[in-house]
């Protein structure tokens, strides 16, 4: 996933995609925790898509809220 494809999306879309990448990353977390996990570079990977997700929500936020002059 690239910012780009993230900056396509709607807002709520977003969101979703948010809601998804947290449930894998407590599925994980989980899976870390019972020594199940078995691609570990898949956390780092998650954290860093979660971030990045963030990061646009929060630009479209402020771009939403800038007052157009």
């Amino acid at each position: 996933m690239n910012a780009a494809e993230l900056r396509d999306k709607t807002p709520d879309q977003l969101r979703d995609q948010l809601t998804q990448l947290k449930k894998e990353a407590f599925n994980l977390r989980f899976q870390q925790a019972t020594s199940q996990l078995e691609n570990t570079a898949r956390m780092r990977a998650v954290k860093r898509d979660t971030a990045r997700v963030m990061t646009i929500l929060n630009e479209k936020a402020a771009e939403a809220a800038a007052p157009e002059a």
